[in-house]
């Protein structure tokens, strides 16, 4: 069995599983959401997603089993999230991102996939060499399902909470550590790829020439 995480694509996100798809939690705020029909959701939602990549960048990654999507992962720049406006736990902090979904397949959860999104976000995060310092996400404490990405899960994953709540805390994820963590992966690698580098031969000495 294959896992990958990759990039969301429009392609992706009508295979999605769960209500991703069609759902404006996070994409729209109460007033516009309740004027939406649920025919004209997924039109909404790949509209939001595009407007996304083409002002800011990648805001997603999926994870895939023997190339079937299983789970996803949603983030962006918080002015780009109206829904996160209804929290008590709101504003995010302006250098960091929002994290709004984390998904994984009922079937598949508890085998690491959760942190492999997460995981692939951080990384998507740190090669774009913003000013971004954080991700944070607001949590749920009531450990329901729905589009509050759990607390519990949260602090699994290296997020701390940020400003408490009893039901939905806003929680925080710094980037500092994980670019840490990648230099000295990348050092190790060099150190180790110097260490197998063949040693190239001694030049053999000149000698003098002889008088005729």
């Amino acid at each position: 069995m294959s896992r990958k995480i990759v990039r969301l694509t429009l392609d992706h996100l009508a295979v999605l599983p769960g209500s991703c798809a069609s759902c404006l939690f996070w994409e729209a705020d109460p007033v516009r959401r309740a004027r939406v029909s649920a025919e004209d959701a997924p039109a909404v939602k790949e509209a939001w997603i595009s407007e996304v990549l083409r002002d800011w960048g990648s805001c997603g990654r999926v994870a895939l089993v023997d190339d079937v999507p299983v789970g996803h992962a949603i983030y962006a720049p918080a002015a780009m999230v109206p829904g996160a406006g209804v929290f008590p736990t709101a504003p995010v902090s302006p250098d960091a991102v929002l994290l709004t979904t984390v998904y994984v397949a009922p079937g598949l959860r508890g085998g690491g996939l959760g942190r492999m999104l997460v995981q692939g976000m951080a990384k998507d995060l740190i090669r774009r060499r913003t000013e971004v310092r954080a991700v944070e996400a607001f949590g749920d404490t009531r450990g329901r399902e729905g589009c509050v990405i759990p607390s519990d899960f949260l602090g699994s994953v290296g997020f701390k909470t940020q400003r408490a709540h009893p039901t939905t805390p806003r929680m925080r994820m710094e980037l500092r550590s994980a670019v840490s963590w990648r230099e000295e992966v990348e050092q190790a690698l060099e150190r180790l790829v110097g260490a197998v580098r063949p040693t190239p031969a001694p030049e053999a000495p000149l000698r003098a020439p002889r008088d005729g």
